[in-house]
């Protein structure tokens, strides 16, 4: 049966770009960033996703310095350096990036490392064809990245509306948070961003897990990280080879019932694109709602607190 006008697809055609940024050189991060969103739009992308801490980097390997109960001088330079590298929102590098998006009539899901007051934090940034519309905070730093990041609270949670799919992110290990996950469903979540740096086999399990299980097309970006991004006087443990991959990738688009669109991409930079059929989503939710008509609110229920959590408030 041929569709009718009223039933013609509704489609959406999204990237994930996978590369990385020099680290503490922000100018350069952002240029990068520009040219991968609109190398992505070039290719047809309507949303586009760029992997965690692209901008202000995720600096693999280095240790800052510490030990259990100690910090050096050194490290606390370096961490000076990281400092600096990082980005105020808004600010000039968002407006530049929205700037670019606002040209191009596209969305994008951009990974940076926020810097507010003395502490910094991992965060996905939402640009759309009005400019900048806000972030989302990583509620839980991983293992060392607990030395570096604060914690985000519940008020920066958003699920942007595209006017073709609702979009929101979960940072790297935020993916195996099942009760941020849950919330995030409620939200109605159509297009799961996943920025990361996660370059393991495993990883694909996850996003091929949270596309069937909240019936939402995934979007992986990860980084692809050599040694030579970095500048010459670090020293990561990984050994200083220029050519030494630091992070390897692993890229992918899945669809609502698990499929693989595309990737996964290993061991070199690269962009994936994949046309998604929307109503896809609705076939998928036919047989499981997690938050709908597969839930049992009478046995269990979530409380989400979205409000903001500050050290001092006046008034």
């Amino acid at each position: 049966m041929t569709p009718t006008s009223a039933e013609a697809r509704r489609t959406v055609t999204v990237a994930v770009v996978q590369a990385a940024a020099p680290l503490f050189d922000t100018p350069a991060a952002v240029a990068r960033a520009e040219e991968l969103v609109r190398a992505a739009a070039a290719r047809g992308a309507g949303i586009v996703v760029l992997p965690e801490a692209f901008i202000g980097g995720y600096p693999k390997g280095l240790d800052f310095g510490i030990t259990v109960g100690s910090r050096t001088p050194a490290g606390r330079d370096l961490f000076r350096r990281y400092h600096a590298a990082a980005v105020e929102i808004p600010g000039p590098e968002t407006e530049t990036l929205g700037a670019v998006t606002r040209e191009l009539g596209c969305h994008a899901v951009i990974g940076a490392v926020e810097r507010h007051g003395g502490t910094l934090y991992c965060v996905a940034l939402f640009f759309g064809p009005d400019g900048y519309l806000g972030l989302h905070r990583k509620l839980m730093p991983t293992a060392a990245e607990r030395y570096l990041w604060g914690q985000g609270d519940g008020s920066t949670l958003p699920v942007v509306d595209t006017g073709t799919g609702r979009v929101g992110a979960a940072i790297c290990w935020e993916n195996y948070m099942p009760l941020l996950r849950t919330a995030m469903y409620a939200k109605g979540v159509d297009l799961w961003c996943a920025p990361t740096v996660d370059d393991r086999d495993a990883w694909q399990a996850t996003m091929r897990h949270i596309a069937l299980e909240g019936r939402c097309f995934v979007l992986s970006a990860c980084q692809y990280l050599r040694r030579d991004a970095l500048p010459d006087d670090l020293h990561p443990v990984q050994g200083d080879a220029p050519d030494t991959v630091l992070i390897g990738g692993g890229s992918v688009i899945v669809s609502p019932l698990g499929e693989v669109l595309a990737g996964p991409l290993r061991d070199a930079e690269g962009i994936l694109t994949a046309e998604l059929d929307l109503d896809d989503l609705a076939r998928a939710r036919f047989d499981l709602d997690t938050v709908g008509h597969y839930a049992r609110p009478d046995v269990f229920t979530l409380h989400v607190d979205e409000t903001p959590r500050t050290t001092v408030t006046s008034g």
